[in-house]
């Protein structure tokens, strides 16, 4: 795992996912985030490899992927902190490590509205309330309402969160596998370093 080093009292973003691969649609959110949150900066965190998922490949391409995808831009940074870990990988469980490692940080956990309705199903999603507030991306052809009022009642479970009303963003990992494994470019989709290693290394041109 990464040590990487924080300032006292510093609001740090974690952008979290398998990254299968980065997109630009990952950084934009993660440049909104730190926007509006008023972050420090933000960890870019790989998921570890998954014995439930087939098709992702190895952490160590995914973790390549990131560092080239997030070069540039000084308030970023690349974490290992789940990317060595085999099986399954709990938020609570991550937020207990580096909230214990760095007391006087306030963590920022980015998340897609989709994830805002599904994380009382997570693993102790209590714990990840009391650990990090929340910052939730919302889309423009989402029912903003429908999110507030779920916001409402997680709050009531001592949730705490951003909203970041941000433009639609079409892309997502799935639809640059299938492109590449098409033959259709990807560029304009995923950064251009990002592009040429997947070429380099001929990523996903077949199932994983």
């Amino acid at each position: 795992m990464k040590n990487f080093s924080v300032k006292n009292n510093a609001r740090i973003g974690i952008m979290g996912g398998t990254f299968n691969p980065i997109h630009n649609g990952h950084l934009a959110i993660a440049q909104a985030a730190y926007r509006d949150a008023g972050l420090d900066k933000v960890l870019f965190m790989p998921s570890g490899n998954s014995y439930m998922k087939k098709d992702v490949l190895s952490s160590a391409r995914r973790v390549d992927m990131v560092r080239l995808a997030i070069q540039g831009y000084p308030y970023f940074e690349l974490s290992l902190a789940e990317a060595g870990r085999t099986g399954n990988t709990y938020t609570y469980e991550t937020l207990h490590r580096l909230t214990t490692e760095n007391p006087h940080t306030s963590y920022y956990f980015i998340m897609g509205a989709d994830s805002l309705f599904h994380i009382e199903q997570w693993r102790e999603p209590e714990q990840i309330f009391s650990m990090a507030t929340l910052v939730c991306a919302v889309r423009e052809d989402y029912d903003i309402e429908s999110l507030r009022r779920k916001g409402e009642a997680l709050t009531r479970l001592g949730a705490k969160i951003i909203y970041l009303d941000i433009p639609r963003i079409p892309i997502s990992s799935t639809l640059i596998r299938e492109r590449v494994q098409g033959g259709l470019p990807i560029a304009g989709l995923v950064p251009d370093y990002v592009s040429e290693y997947i070429v380099q290394e001929h990523l996903y041109y077949e199932e994983n």
